[in-house]
This record gives C-alpha cells, structure tokens and sequence, in this order.
C-alpha cells in the first residue's frame, strides 16, 4: 500500500468561455473524490461489547460510584456543619477521585467519553469549590452545591448513555445489589 500525499485546493481561473463550467465541475468532482481519501480511516460505532469491555478493565463503573458517593459525602459533612478540616478532606478526596477517574477515558464512544469528562470536571470543579469555601466563605460552597447538583445528572446522563450502548446498567459501587441473606426476615 502506498501512501497518498493529499492536494491542497487553490482557485483558479480561466477566460476560455463556456466550456469552463462543465470542466470546472468534472475537476472540482475528480478533486473530492480523491481529497475524499484524504479524510482517513472510516471508523463504525462501537459495540455494546467494545464499551462494556472498557467499563470493565478501565474500572469506570467503579469511578462513577466512587464519585457519586464523594459528593454525597461532602453535602453530609455539610449538612452536619462539620470542621474546616473535615469538609476539606471530604472536599479534597471528590476532587482527586474525579481526577482519577479523568484518566479511564476516552472510552470507546464519543458520546459516553463527553458526558463522563463533563461529569468529572464539575466534580473536580465542586471539590475545589469546596475545599476553599471551607475557610473562605459561602459564595464558594454555594457554588460547590450547584456544581454537585449538575454532577448528578452528568453522571445520569453518562449512566443511560451507557444503557444505550449496552441494554444494561453499570455495575457501580452506589447500584451493586444488595447481599443476599439467609434470613427471611432481613430488611
């Protein structure tokens, strides 16, 4: 296979009178068709398999339950009007978990790769939000809550992507199924 060395396009023009249109439209469709070659590998969507590996060994269902949990975390330690220190470490850990989650993508889907870097970069914004709200003041924690309410529906948005993709749902640590008991009465 050789390689294809792609024209750059330059107008031209001509004073030879009519029968420069129909040339000019045969060059200009001779033109596309190889510049057409130029464009690349044709890439087919990914399959619910490609995807479903990916969730797997890139431990993303896992990053998304981490994430979700570290927010609710936050908004607890919040809601208890706990020290500085503990609203800057729960703040902090919500900030690195969606850094490292950051770091399994792209995944496999374009769609999924953008709702999931969306997700993780409010999440990553809300930690920061929060973290210096701790000792600065309330107009940057409000900020953080705004911030983790959207990270809420990023995260859905990114979890029925997925669905789409695959006609089930991601094991995350915040939709594993409960332990099975022994115990008939146990709630």
């Amino acid at each position: 296979m050789s390689a294809v060395t792609c024209p750059t396009p330059v107008a031209r023009t001509s004073g030879r009178g009519a029968a420069v249109p129909v040339l000019a439209f045969g060059l200009s469709f001779l033109a596309l068709s190889v510049l057409a070659g130029c464009a690349g590998p044709q890439t087919s969507p990914p399959t619910a398999g490609q995807v479903s590996t990916w969730m797997t060994t890139a431990n993303a269902g896992t990053a998304i339950g981490q994430v979700e949990v570290d927010s609710r975390n936050v908004t607890q330690v919040l809601a208890k009007h706990e020290p500085a220190s503990a609203v800057k470490a729960a703040c902090a850990l919500l900030t690195t978990d969606a850094l490292t989650a950051i770091g399994n993508l792209p995944s496999p889907d374009m769609g999924l790769t953008d709702a999931l870097n969306s997700a993780y970069q409010d999440a990553s914004a809300a930690g920061d939000d929060c973290f210096r709200g701790a000792t600065a003041g309330p107009s940057l924690l409000r900020r953080s809550a705004m911030e983790r309410t959207r990270l809420a529906s990023l995260l859905t948005t990114a979890v029925d992507r997925y669905r789409m993709l695959t006609g089930r749902t991601p094991t995350t640590s915040t939709t594993l199924a409960p332990p099975v008991s022994d115990d008939p009465f146990a709630n």
